[in-house]
C-alpha cells in the first residue's frame, strides 16, 4: 500500500452486515468532506464526518458514523 493509500478514516457503526473490519479502514483524499458513500452490490452504504478520531496501529484516523443505506435503482 503506498503511503496515500494508507488509512485515514475509519466507518463506524452500522448494522453487522454492513462492512467488514477491514473495510471500515479507508483512505480518502479529502478529509474536509461531510459525508461519504461506499458501494455495497446492490446499495450504498451513508457515513458522516464527525469531530472524533480513533487510534488504530499508532495512526490517527477521522471517524465517520453509519447514517442509512439506499438502493441502486434498476
Amino acid at each position: 500500500m503506498e503511503f496515500n493509500d494508507r488509512p485515514n478514516v475509519f466507518l463506524s457503526g452500522g448494522p453487522s452486515s454492513v462492512l467488514t473490519e477491514a473495510e471500515q479502514l479507508r483512505y480518502i483524499a479529502d478529509l474536509d468532506v461531510p459525508k461519504i458513500k461506499v458501494s455495497r452490490g446492490n446499495r450504498y452504504e451513508h457515513f458522516e464526518a464527525t469531530a472524533e478520531t480513533t487510534l488504530i496501529d499508532d495512526r490517527e484516523l477521522r471517524v465517520f458514523v453509519w447514517t442509512h443505506n439506499t438502493y441502486v435503482a434498476e
